[in-house]
């Protein structure tokens, strides 16, 4: 196998994973009412995210909290519950798509709200919904080479805007079936946020090791799904094809390397139902081995791995096996390992 597309770690865990929940809920059933005269306009039948995709419904934040606050918030917690004052990080990553400007990063901000050292190294690492696994590997390496002791990733989405922009030119007279299926996968996202603290293995034995994994690109389908500041359009048959292709051609060939079969929970990228029961069908999981979010809080892009994972964390025994699983819009893949 291609040395860059699989990577190991030597001295790396997870001290702590945090979730925090966004507060407002806002239903299937709400949005569907919202762009009711369109649907029937079009003869497209209500029910379509509740029914075939499984999201019952997803989050808000409050309109007076700034998705970084939630992202220091998250960050705050997974500090505390890794017992690492914000003296100790080295490294602090924020993985979060969602952002106000182009500069300076949105990692200045989370830096600043949690107080952490100017010898605190701070910056994005974006890759659609891959970002939180990328900023771990990132992490890693730094913490394996020895650059540093701990590292602090921080995500944090928010969907109010792109909901309230997308429900809103839904229900205008002009939208059409295409348009309507073309942005529906926009009303699936959610709002979330999630922190992790990664730190030396042989300072901390209590810790959960990260033990490496695997990475795939098919960047050839870089056009399936397509987001900016007003919209995101996406061809959600074809996106899921390729990206479930991709996800077998990854789990074939990291077979030559690690033996992923039977592990103890599968910790996959919050989609929909028929992604997920693809994936397990396509790569023969144990469906009751997958814990699934994504009807409560809808697809919550980067932060949705490790939201699902903190709350996964509780039932998780010393010893058990557990592998992320994401796929990132454009596209890439990548798996990874923690021994719990």
């Amino acid at each position: 196998m291609p040395g860059n597309a699989t990577f190991r770690h030597t001295n790396t865990s997870v001290l702590s994973v945090t979730a925090l929940q966004a507060p407002e809920v806002h239903t299937s059933a709400e949005f569907d009412e919202r762009i009711m005269t369109s649907l029937r306009r079009n003869r497209l039948v209500p029910g379509v995210l509740t029914r075939l995709v499984g999201i019952k419904e997803r989050r808000w934040w409050p309109e007076d909290v700034h998705f970084t606050e939630a992202a220091a918030e998250a960050g705050r917690r997974a500090l505390h519950d890794a017992g690492v004052r914000p003296e100790q990080i080295g490294l602090m990553v924020n993985t979060s798509v969602s952002r106000d400007h182009l500069e300076p990063s949105t990692a200045v901000k989370v830096h600043d709200l949690l107080g952490l050292p100017r010898s605190a190294m701070n910056f994005d690492v974006t890759n659609a919904c891959l970002g939180f696994v990328n900023g771990m590997q990132i992490a890693a390496a730094m913490i394996d080479s020895g650059q540093i002791d701990y590292a602090l990733i921080v995500n944090a989405e928010t969907t109010r805007d792109t909901h309230e922009r997308t429900l809103a030119r839904l229900s205008e007279e002009p939208t059409t079936a295409e348009d309507i299926l073309q942005q529906l996968a926009t009303l699936t996202l959610g709002s979330g946020a999630a922190a992790m603290v990664l730190g030396r293995t042989d300072q901390h034995p209590e810790g959960h090791r990260f033990v490496g994994g695997v990475s795939r690109a098919a960047t050839e389908h870089n056009e399936l799904c397509v987001g900016d500041f007003d919209r995101m359009t996406t061809d959600s048959v074809a996106l899921q094809e390729a990206g479930i292709a991709l996800s077998e051609a990854l789990w074939e060939e990291a077979s030559e390397e690690f033996d992923w079969q039977d592990l103890d929970r599968y910790v996959i990228h919050q989609v929909s139902t028929v992604h997920t029961e693809q994936v397990c069908d396509r790569l023969g999981l144990d469906g009751t081995k997958v814990p699934r979010t994504f009807p409560q809080f809808g697809n919550m892009g980067p932060a949705a791995v490790p939201f699902t994972l903190a709350l996964e964390a509780p039932t998780l025994e010393r010893g058990d096996r557990v592998l992320l699983m994401g796929i990132g819009s454009g596209l890439n893949a990548c798996c990874a390992e923690i021994e719990w």
